[in-house]
């Protein structure tokens, strides 16, 4: 090669590179100008690491509840393509579930799965937020309350205040008694030691003469086994056979068909997340996961339902349990303490008064029917004001 056809190979390299250089240089200006005017940097975008969401539910390992709380966690990745991915823990797994409430307000973990009945006594309006004595008493009456009439938006507000925002309402279940003796009407509840959820549902029964206990739902058979309690209140039929209460328990109280649970017939779960993990997500991926909780809902509910009717058949068949049904001038005996609780709990707070009054409103609706206004008096006949 000649000296001339060397120098002009050289003078071609050096041309090639540059022209290489100033194509890439373009292109990351173009590409940042792209996505200044609305189009996706699509590099950028594939390359981010997902966001991680720690979250514990009430649910205890090996129950059909833990085991829809999984495919709850496995959907939120599928709907959201990797780019949110949820953690889930049992019960217990990080904190008591007694617990998980200020471990999420204080970022312990970022998100809990959890019955709401659990914390009155950290936010009042959350007496209000499940079913509670004679009150509404069907799933459809609350997603309307939820959706429609301003429940979720009082919701929000409440758990707001404790750095927690409330994604939506999860539909679970009615609530059985399992006890270690028969219960056959009103008057044999007095004197009996029974766990419940605490707050107004406790005291529906301490008004009977119940002596109530409060316990999470890992520590309810070991407290049925060595006789601490008589019976306890817990789920539905198909988890509570789950956790094994037939060996120990051999009667199931209910109410009769037309209020086969008094005290909670619509047993709700929500989930909250720390306000500061819930601002750090992209408002899309925020939809996402309020659709999936929206489906968890019902997929959580119609699965139980059906596992109760089986369980129902194992408890009977299989481990001897009587279903004892109150009649119905027993549900009368309860019902008369009702009201009371009702307004005494609304008025711990202004937003469960808000919570309850646009609730007493539905129930007195023509659609409804539930109450009329004379009907909000004391066990006494004394008529309660809100």
């Amino acid at each position: 090669m000649s000296e001339k056809e060397e120098k002009k190979e050289k003078v071609e390299g050096v041309e090639k590179k540059a022209s290489r250089r100033g194509f890439l240089k373009a292109a990351a200006v173009a590409g940042g100008a792209a996505s200044t005017i609305g189009f996706p940097a699509v590099m950028r975008v594939s390359a981010q690491q997902p966001i991680k969401i720690k979250m514990q539910t009430a649910w205890d390992a090996g129950t059909l509840g833990y085991e829809l709380f999984q495919k709850f966690c496995k959907r939120v990745g599928e709907l959201t393509e990797g780019k949110l991915v949820v953690e889930g823990f049992p019960a217990g797994a990080i904190v008591g579930t007694f617990e998980m409430f200020d471990a999420v307000k204080a970022g312990v973990f970022d998100a809990m799965h959890c019955f709401d009945v659990y914390w009155p006594g950290k936010v009042p309006a959350a007496t209000f937020f499940s079913s509670y004595p004679f009150g509404l008493d069907r799933p459809d009456q609350w997603e309307t309350w939820y959706e429609t009439l301003g429940g979720k938006e009082i919701a929000r507000e409440a758990y707001g205040a404790h750095n927690m925002y409330y994604i939506g309402p999860i539909q679970h279940d009615d609530n059985l008694i399992h006890s270690k003796v028969p219960i056959r009407s009103f008057e044999e509840f007095k004197g009996k030691k029974i766990r419940y959820p605490g707050g107004i549902i406790a005291d529906i029964y301490k008004a009977a003469g119940v002596s109530t206990v409060l316990l999470p739902g890992g520590e309810v058979y070991p407290a049925l086994e060595k006789g601490v309690i008589d019976a306890a209140d817990f789920v539905g039929a198909a988890v509570n056979y789950n956790l094994g209460f037939g060996e120990i328990a051999k009667y199931i109280i209910m109410g009769p068909p037309s209020t086969p649970c008094l005290h909670q017939p619509v047993d709700l779960m929500s989930i909250e997340i720390n306000m500061n993990t819930w601002k750090k997500i992209p408002k899309h991926l925020q939809q996402l996961f309020e659709a999936a909780v929206k489906e968890h809902s019902w997929d959580q509910y119609t699965a139980i339902q059906k596992a109760d009717l089986e369980a129902f058949e194992k408890f009977q068949k299989e481990q001897k349990v009587e279903v004892i049904r109150l009649k119905e001038e027993d549900i009368a005996k309860f019902r008369k303490f009702a009201p009371k609780l009702w307004v005494e709990w609304a008025k711990k707070h202004p937003l469960a008064l808000k919570a309850f009054k646009s609730q007493w409103e539905f129930m007195k609706s023509v659609k409804v029917g539930y109450y009329t206004e004379d009907d909000l008096r004391d066990p006494e006949g004394r008529k309660l004001e809100l």
